[in-house]
């Protein structure tokens, strides 16, 4: 029945477009267009399928019958070091991505703040002095206020990055915990998967599906998420394997479990709480199995006591995470309005689950056809599952439904909040032709859909993959910036570098110092014309005022949101401004700023050597030149052509004075 469920669900929210037939909110414009290509792919691959169905049934001896069995089984016995030899391979993989592909950086915002917060746990502190002027060095998802500057991502996940800090080696860390999350996995395949060549290929195409493979190069913290994940299953097989406890495996599962909610809890928890039920119902037998689940809850504690101890030092209160501190209340799980203004409904949270297995049916494999589309059949097709099956797919629907009430599309290299799904999703797609062997005896029929099948991925990973690949390699170039190597060629050292952003990005910061919660900054900059908001956040800097005293001097402003159009003239056309209105010198300036380049700040957080960068305010620079007089000044900037190489210009002061004095 479970089974059932699961596959209705990924055929009714895996290929229909329901979020385009909900008004408003989130869509798929591109489903068309994916549609159009699964009809084509599909003709393809059922042309090579209907070919192969013909030759095979007037020439059977030409099928290698029992080649890939004799392969399986040889990785079978060799055990433990076939699957130590597949995940070294796999890290080398993920590492050569990481390099070639997404240049070992992180280009997410996400990733930048943890790489920070990573930096600052293998300094050996919780958190950095927050300094007294926090629109110079703020960005997003920073908290700096309190005295303490530090991520608002839960703790584990930088803890995982610190190691990597600590090895000089950041951009291995997820292409090494993913290597060890498929050792796991493989782990995991040889006690659950009996049937002979059906769990090889679960455990390859899981290792080598795009999917994995792009996020596995990333610092994403669902990488490392997952790999706790993979490690607590392993110890879940072992621990209810037979009806002897294993008080030592279900201390495991807590603590796996346990160590993945300190860097997602909500991936944590969807896995660990059927597991604990499970772990409740055994315990029934009392004896050991009472040791083993009071084990488990040892397991748990340990990772979340560690956890809600950064958490207090960090927010003061062992149950408040970073991102709460910086969102408030919006930001949690639920029902309500969203960090950005609009409200999270039920609707809402339907249509990105079902964008997320609607980019999963081309994310996952990169195939021609729909992804999910072998692993719909396997679960519509199966008899009886087992129960670490029934647990796996409770886990997995408890992810769709904690997403579903959760505000933010994560989209990044894929849909990204899936990736926990993905080890099930192989499993059951190569137990399809398993499955479709019990319930038909054509023997051409099941060789001509496993050609089908390999047909499919053939085409996806010479045809398509490589596509994805490039689109990656030169998506984001705004955030590869190697500011070291930059400043060197150009000369730069001890130096303050002012780093000149967009005229939108420069009135955030700005906000920021006032005191502006990031909520509230994001919602003025959207709905104040930029021009005024400019004027009004320099007045209430003259007069030492903060954010009070801002939200109302913009007071009226706001009331005319409605009305406010993109600033076209600027290359930035993020900020907004009234229809008709005109700009004044100061603002036609940073306009013409704008035009002549800018880059961005986040990635300067990052940069190491004896050069401070801190955000080009103007006038507000005077805050600190005076307070550093001894280092010389210069300006980095870039042009406006993408992947432009970043500019280092030597400051003259007293120009620059005398423009920031101008009116």
């Amino acid at each position: 029945m479970i089974a059932r469920l699961a596959a209705l669900l990924l055929l009714l929210l895996g290929m229909l477009p329901i979020a385009n037939w909900i008004p408003g909110g989130h869509a798929a414009p591109w489903y068309q267009d994916r549609l159009d290509g699964w009809g084509s792919g599909g003709a393809i691959v059922l042309g090579i399928a209907v070919i192969a169905w013909i030759v095979l049934r007037g020439r059977p001896h030409l099928w290698p019958a029992g080649a890939w069995g004799n392969f399986s089984r040889q990785w079978h016995r060799a055990g433990p070091a076939a699957d130590l030899g597949i995940a070294l391979a796999a890290f080398g993989l993920y590492a050569a991505v990481s390099r070639l592909v997404l240049s070992a950086s992180p280009l997410l915002i996400d990733e930048i703040i943890q790489v920070y917060q990573a930096r600052t746990f293998a300094g050996g502190a919780l958190w950095r002095v927050a300094p007294a002027h926090p629109e110079f060095t703020g960005a997003m998802h920073l908290i700096d206020w309190g005295g303490k500057v530090y991520g608002q991502f839960p703790a584990g996940g930088p803890a995982m990055l610190a190691l990597g800090t600590l090895a000089h080696a950041e951009w291995l860390v997820g292409p090494l915990f993913a290597a060890i999350g498929l050792f796991a996995f493989a782990r995991v395949l040889r006690r659950i998967e009996g049937r002979e060549g059906t769990a090889l290929p679960a455990l390859l195409l899981y290792g080598l599906a795009p999917f994995t493979i792009f996020l596995s190069a990333s610092m994403m913290n669902h990488v490392t998420t997952v790999t706790w994940l993979m490690l607590g299953t392993w110890a879940l097989t072992v621990a209810t394997a037979t009806n002897v406890a294993r008080v030592g495996a279900a201390f495991a599962v807590g603590l796996a479990f346990a160590c993945a909610a300190t860097i997602r809890p909500l991936d944590g928890a969807v896995f660990a709480l059927p597991a604990g039920a499970w772990l409740l119902w055994r315990a029934r037998h009392g004896g050991r199995h009472v040791a083993a689940l009071l084990a488990s809850g040892v397991g748990i504690a340990l990772p979340l006591i560690a956890l809600a101890w950064v958490n207090a030092a960090q927010t003061g209160d062992p149950l408040r995470f970073g991102y709460i501190e910086m969102w408030g209340r919006s930001h949690e799980l639920g029902f309500h309005e969203a960090p950005w203004g609009f409200p999270h409904t039920p609707a809402r949270g339907l249509e990105l689950v079902n964008l997320y297995l609607l980019r999963l049916q081309s994310y996952f494999l990169e195939t021609p056809v729909p992804s999910l589309l072998f692993a719909t059949g396997a679960l519509a097709l199966v008899r009886r599952v087992q129960a670490v099956d029934r647990w796996a797919l409770i886990a997995c629907g408890g992810v769709l439904l904690a997403y579903w009430a959760y505000w933010h599309d994560g989209f990044y290299l894929g849909p990204r909040f899936m990736l926990p799904l993905a080890p099930w999703l192989a499993l059951w797609t190569a137990r399809f032709p398993a499955e479709l062997a019990a319930r038909t005896p054509s023997v051409p029929l099941h060789r001509a859909v496993l050609v089908a099948g390999l047909a499919a991925l053939v085409i996806g990973s010479t045809q398509l993959v490589p596509l994805r690949a490039e689109q990656y390699r030169n998506g984001m170039l705004s955030m590869r910036l190697d500011v070291d190597a930059a400043a060197r060629a150009h000369g730069v050292s001890g130096a303050l570098v002012l780093v000149r952003e967009s005229w939108g990005a420069q009135v955030i910061a700005r906000m920021w110092g006032l005191g502006v919660s990031r909520v509230e900054a994001e919602q003025l900059y959207r709905s104040v014309d930029l021009c005024r908001l400019d004027e009004a956040v320099a007045a209430v800097e003259q007069r030492g005022g903060g954010a009070e005293a801002l939200a109302s001097a913009v007071a009226r402003d706001r009331a005319d949101s409605a009305q406010l159009i993109p600033l076209r003239v600027s290359v930035d056309t993020t900020g907004r401004v009234m229809p008709g209105s005109t700009l004044t010198p100061q603002c036609t300036r940073r306009v013409l700023e704008d035009r002549a380049g800018y880059t961005l700040f986040p990635p300067l957080l990052l940069a190491r050597g004896d050069n401070r960068y801190i955000r080009d305010l103007h006038a507000r620079d005077t805050l600190l030149l005076n307070a550093d007089p001894s280092r010389p000044v210069w300006l980095v900037t870039r042009a406006t052509d993408v992947g432009s190489p970043l500019r280092f210009e030597r400051v003259n002061l007293d120009s620059a004075r005398a423009e920031w004095r101008a009116p």
